[in-house]
Order: C-alpha cells, then sequence, then structure tokens
C-alpha cells in the first residue's frame, strides 16, 4: 500500500473515530414552548430533571400561549408544549400536530387582580371607577390569562367600564410587570405570577364560576425527533417532585 494511500486510510479512521466520540458524548436538545406563567416552576423542574438526565438539555421557550400555538402550527422546531390553556392546545391535537395519546393534564390555576403594594383598589368592582385608568391584562386572542379575565369580567357586567382602561400586554409577565412599575393601577393576572412578586398585593381572586377552567395540558409534538426523550420528560412531569415544585409555586395538581 502506498504512503499516500496509508496517510488517506489513517485520516479516514480518525474523523470516523472522533464523530463516534462526540456522538457518544452529544446531549439531546429538547425545544419546550411553555405558557409565560411557568416559567420559575419550570426552572426548578429543568435543573432537578437535568441532574437526573445529564444526557438531555432542556431548552424552554416562554411566551403567550397563543403566540407559541401559532408558531407550532407554522413549523417551529418544538419538542414538546405546555399551554395555558385547552383552547390553544386543541388546536394542534385537531390539526394532529400533537397526538391525544401524547398528552396530559398537567396542572390547574386561579385568576387573581393584583395592584401596588400602596394601592387603595380592593376589588374587581372598583375597577369601574372614574379614579382608575389603566388596567393591565394579556391580549385575550393570544394570551389565555387574558381571555379568561375578559370573561370574568364580562360576567361580573364591568367589561364595558374596564376595556376603555385596558393596556394589553403580550403575557402574563408583561401584566405583573406593569403593575410593579406603577404603570397600571391594576392587572389580571394568574395567582402564581403574583406569589412570585414582593411589590404587589392581590386583593381579590375571580370566582371559578366567572370563566372558563384554567387548565394547562403538555404533549409531545409529533413530528419530534427525539419521541423518546420528549415522552420521558412528560412522564416525569407527571412524577412526585415535578409535581411538587408545581405545587410549591401555586399551581393546583389534584
Amino acid at each position: 500500500m502506498k504512503r499516500s494511500q496509508l496517510l488517506l486510510l489513517s485520516l479516514s479512521l480518525f474523523f470516523l473515530l472522533t464523530a463516534c466520540g462526540t456522538a457518544s458524548t452529544d446531549k439531546v436538545q429538547l425545544t419546550i414552548s411553555a405558557a409565560a406563567s411557568l416559567k420559575d416552576a419550570m426552572e426548578d423542574i429543568q435543573e432537578a430533571y437535568q441532574k437526573e438526565h445529564p444526557e438531555v438539555e432542556l431548552t424552554f421557550n416562554f411566551g403567550g400561549s397563543g403566540a407559541l400555538q401559532q408558531q407550532i402550527s407554522q413549523g417551529a422546531p418544538v419538542d414538546l408544549f405546555i399551554s395555558a390553556a385547552e383552547d390553544k392546545f386543541q388546536l394542534l391535537v385537531d390539526d394532529k400536530i400533537i397526538s391525544k395519546e401524547d398528552a396530559i393534564r398537567l396542572a390547574g390555576n386561579k385568576l387573581v387582580l393584583i395592584v401596588p403594594k400602596d394601592s387603595s383598589i380592593t376589588s374587581f368592582q372598583a375597577l369601574a371607577d372614574d379614579s382608575v385608568t389603566k388596567i393591565a391584562l394579556g391580549t385575550p386572542e393570544t394570551v389565555p390569562a387574558g381571555a379568561y379575565g375578559k370573561q370574568s369580567l364580562q360576567n361580573m357586567g364591568l367589561w364595558n367600564q374596564v376595556e376603555p382602561k385596558a393596556v394589553y400586554a403580550k403575557d402574563v409577565r408583561q401584566v405583573l410587570s406593569y403593575v410593579e412599575t406603577g404603570n397600571v393601577e391594576a392587572g389580571i393576572v394568574y395567582q402564581t405570577d403574583a406569589l412570585i412578586s414582593n411589590n404587589v398585593k392581590t386583593v381579590e381572586t375571580a370566582k371559578e364560576d366567572t370563566h372558563q377552567p384554567i387548565i394547562y395540558p403538555a404533549g409531545v409534538i409529533s413530528d419530534s425527533k427525539h419521541q423518546e426523550e420528549a415522552k420521558a420528560f412528560l412522564s416525569f412531569l407527571l412524577g412526585r417532585e415535578a409535581k411538587q415544585t408545581l405545587d410549591k409555586y401555586g399551581f393546583s395538581t389534584k
């Protein structure tokens, strides 16, 4: 065998062995689109899961469920979707982007009215007062908390008075930020969002019969290239450790 052939063979073996070594150490990367209200809980769950499964790296994309659903419908490379609304999730099931068999009911939540710590507002009814001029809520078309908030205000007979004062946000975390900074006088968010802030107070919880049930469904995207790993993480979300974390942040997992 000629020297040039030996060199070529050696180089081929080197690249083959390098590729094999790289493949064995590469992590599987799962991309998860999740409702913004889950951010703090999911960051804790992410840390716990990756300790148990160092071969998997979780990457989260947090946002309004409607916007995330639209991204996935348009082909965004996502492995798993966790929505804050069943209707947004169902659209993906209907389009066969998520299989019903690969979906779970993860948690529930409550809707609350928050105000700055020094505010004198004490109830939803006070939002109708002329002295209240700016009220933040998520854009109802794309943010489930905004849709639930609109439903509640309509059922309380307050929507006509509140709508002209509405300041719309891209997700509940932006609503929280608006209230924390005093850019608005009140905001409608989930109970879980209110609990993470020291700069706001909850003055009233919306009665459950004023809005649709707040349910967080989760499911694996049908064309995910990491079906096994995505399903394993979905199973972990149903486990004791994940449920305890969700409970700690104010979600209902019963």
